[in-house]
């Protein structure tokens, strides 16, 4: 199982292990992280799922589609690292994946 690293909006880094297959937004979700809300829950149709990633994985991602882009730009705090969680498949390949809930809109 990879493991993900998730900073809350406090800066406390918690490790937690997540099921592969998942969306980076379901493994949070599952692991209690009650910031992230996800209100849409994972429809690509809110940004309430909105993460910063480490430049690290950037690479690793899929490419953002233009729906995620299009909602990202709603959001104060994006910047270049922005994804929307729901958006990014959890696979063993992205096992140390380190995001940070970004600030709430």
């Amino acid at each position: 199982m990879p493991k993900l690293i998730v900073v809350t909006r406090e800066g406390e880094e918690r490790e937690v292990m997540g099921e592969a297959g998942l969306s980076v937004m379901e493994v949070i979700r599952d692991n209690g992280f009650d910031e992230l809300l996800a209100i849409c829950g994972g429809c690509c149709s809110c940004a309430t799922c909105h993460v910063h990633v480490d430049p690290e994985f950037a690479a690793k991602l899929p490419p953002m589609s233009e729906d995620e882009n299009d909602l990202l730009d709603s959001s104060m705090d994006r910047d270049s690292r922005s994804r929307l969680s729901c958006q990014i498949p959890f696979t063993e390949a992205l096992d140390g994946l380190k995001v940070t809930i970004a600030a709430e809109d």
